[in-house]
């Protein structure tokens, strides 16, 4: 754990697991009251944690805000939320089981009181599990915040978050746990797997299963690199040959979707996330209505009309995206009036310089569609929050319905456009390539250098400081000084932006890459650099995130399986509009039609004929899961018995 030990007011010496930071000008009447109910024990209502008010830092400076808390628990009560949130942690016979305090001698690395069990990102789940359930009793309002209502059963936690009170929560980092997977993940080159295991133990199954996906997606992507090589390599211009490569893509975007489920699903089983139940949704933080009654947990809450949030998504969130694909699509065509004119000078004068003309407007273009994802996505976001979801799940669908309508079409629009109406490969395959590296580019730098530089400069006196102490006596930074830095931090908002990058660069290759066969080779090297960019933000830039017990990639395994559908229906038209195929059909192009839709029909029967054929999770693990289900039917019923 951490070097230092804080001592909670009862006398207890623990160890700090995470930090809540309240407003500065918080009323003290509301400190205490929060505190009495973290420290209160369960059977009262409370949380029956560890708490402690954190000093002044080394020195301290008057802006610095008084209203941190280091929060802790004991390990017996950390034992008890693992039961309680049914963490599965591994048995003795290797399988993967619920932990229970009663049965805790019989799970694996289990010892004495179980002080080494569970491991730090485990520990902090739990307690942002206990600080998520924190209700109010019988209060009406948050004593010294008559504005903030409250009523039995409300989370006090989110009406905290919503009324700008409580500003964070954040798990602390541990400096010697994250040096050591810091060198083993990106400090050192190397030609080795990412060590997900030690990922998955530091910051939980959700980033785990991201980094596993980026891995899997590179190494998927190799037969099309090493088939695309040789296909730039020979220059054949004429894209008679693209036909073989079209057809390599319907196979490849198909198949590895469905070997991706039985990865995830064994990844997951080995980390206990498969067959752990999801725990029930509460009302988001920032959902309001009118006081009802939910007739599931017999509590009072927020009450909002579903036909009014319908309303709200059919007629204003539904027109503005429409609205905002017309933009997008007249940008699309102004690129094309830029596209015409540059060719036209090149045409009248060719020379070195107007050849590098032709590449600038599909550059412009490119960094224009990156400015416009950004500026949609904050307004994809403002919206979706107006349309008050009542639960995250249903909040982050919504979202992500929106950001991959728009990114869909303002990314892909001018390929198809250009493929299907201009049918000009030639300008397909240097708008591609030109989209492509651009946006890589792009990300990179505003992925990797800018946060850093960011960081940098917003902690440029503390990290001077460190460095200073660090160099002289090479000792642990203080807690204080750590939790002070860490909180000046970039907090990391989760995996969404990470996986929509990942969503296009899949759509590059598997609608166009045939026409431009690098396309593959450049997504490689890319994620070869993603891998070690993201793993630097993650033990550098960012406040470490809570654990997120995910058992697979949730809403994006529909949105990658969409693009592959959308892939087959691409690279069928391709095929079909090629010199090989159309010879086969000279004069007749409804049978030409009728042949390519045909084909395609058949294709998407076949992708979905396999989806079937190709369980989602391997034999062993199924066999695994139905013998854990039927001991614990079996236990039941002796229980029932005595």
């Amino acid at each position: 754990m951490l070097q230092e030990s804080s001592i909670d007011r009862s006398g207890s010496r623990f160890s700090p697991l995470v930090v809540v930071e309240l407003a500065s000008d918080t009323n003290q009447e509301t400190i205490a009251w929060l505190l009495s109910r973290i420290r209160d024990r369960q059977q009262n209502g409370g949380a029956e944690l560890l708490v402690e008010q954190m000093g002044p830092g080394v020195d301290a400076e008057e802006k610095e805000n008084p209203n941190m808390f280091l929060i802790g628990a004991s390990w017996q009560r950390l034992l008890d939320g693992a039961e309680e949130i049914g963490l599965f942690k591994e048995y003795k016979d290797g399988s993967m089981r619920g932990f229970t305090c009663s049965n805790k001698h019989n799970f694996k690395d289990f010892e004495g009181d179980g002080d080494n069990f569970l491991s730090m990102a485990e520990c902090q789940y739990i307690i942002k599990h206990e600080l998520d359930t924190l209700r109010a009793k019988d209060e009406t309002h948050v004593p010294g915040h008559d504005s903030a209502k409250l009523y039995p059963g409300k989370s006090i936690v989110r009406r905290l978050q919503s009324k700008g009170i409580l500003i964070q929560i954040f798990p602390l980092h541990e400096n010697e746990e994250l040096k050591r997977l810091s060198f083993s993940w990106y400090k050192r080159v190397k030609l080795s797997l990412q060590p997900l295991d030690e990922i998955r133990h530091y910051y939980g199954e959700g980033l785990a299963l991201y980094f596993g996906f980026l891995e899997y997606f590179t190494f998927a992507l190799m037969p099309m690199a090493l088939i695309g090589v040789p296909y730039y390599l020979f220059d054949w211009e004429d894209y008679d040959k693209y036909v073989i490569f079209a057809a390599f893509n319907l196979v490849w975007c198909t198949v590895i979707l469905e070997f991706w489920k039985r990865c995830s699903a064994s990844l997951a089983y080995r980390w206990g996330t498969l067959s752990r139940k999801k725990a029930f949704e509460e009302p988001r933080p920032g959902f309001h209505g009118v006081l009802g009654f939910n007739p599931v947990t017999g509590r009072e809450e927020p009450v909002y009309p579903n036909i009014k949030r319908q309303l709200r998504v059919y007629l204003v969130s539904v027109p503005f995206v429409l609205l905002c694909l017309y933009v997008s699509l007249y940008i699309m065509m102004i690129y094309f009036l830029m596209e015409g004119w540059a060719l036209s000078v090149h045409a009248e004068e060719p020379t070195f310089w107007t050849e590098i003309l032709l590449f600038i407007p599909s550059i412009i273009y490119a960094v224009v569609i990156e400015i416009m994802n950004l500026i949609y996505r904050y307004a994809a976001e403002f919206l979706t929050e107006w349309e008050n979801h009542r639960l995250e799940s249903s909040y982050q669908n919504h979202l992500v319905l929106k950001v991959l309508v728009f990114n869909f079409f303002n990314c892909f629009a001018s390929l198809f456009y250009i493929a299907f109406v201009m049918q000009d490969m030639a300008l397909l395959r240097q708008s591609l390539a030109t989209l492509l590296i651009t946006s890589q580019i792009l990300n990179q730098f505003m992925e990797a250098f800018l946060p850093y530089w960011l960081q940098r400069r917003r902690n440029k006196k503390i990290t001077r400081k460190i460095q200073k102490r660090n160099t002289l006596d090479e000792k642990q930074l203080p807690v204080i000084e750590q939790v002070r830095l860490e909180a000046d931090m970039s907090t990391y908002l989760g995996t969404f932006d990470d996986y929509l990058e990942l969503f296009l660069l899949f759509g590059y290759v598997s609608l166009f890459s045939c026409v431009y066969p690098l396309a593959a080779v450049l997504v490689v090297l890319n994620n070869i650099t993603e891998v070690y960019s993201d793993a630097f933000k993650m033990c550098s830039v960012f406040k470490r995130p809570f654990s997120d017990p995910a058992a697979n990639i949730g809403v994006w395994q529909l949105a990658f399986e969409a693009m592959s559908v959308i892939a087959v229906v691409t690279n069928c038209s391709l095929i079909g509009m090629s010199p090989q195929v159309k010879a086969y059909f000279q004069g007749s192009d409804q049978q030409l039609i009728f042949w390519t839709v045909a084909v395609e029909h058949a294709l998407l029967a076949v992708k979905f004929i396999l989806t079937f054929l190709i369980p989602d999770v391997p034999k062993h693990i199924q066999i695994q899961l139905a013998r854990l289900e039927y001991e614990s039917l079996e236990a039941l019923k002796k229980r029932d018995v005595q």
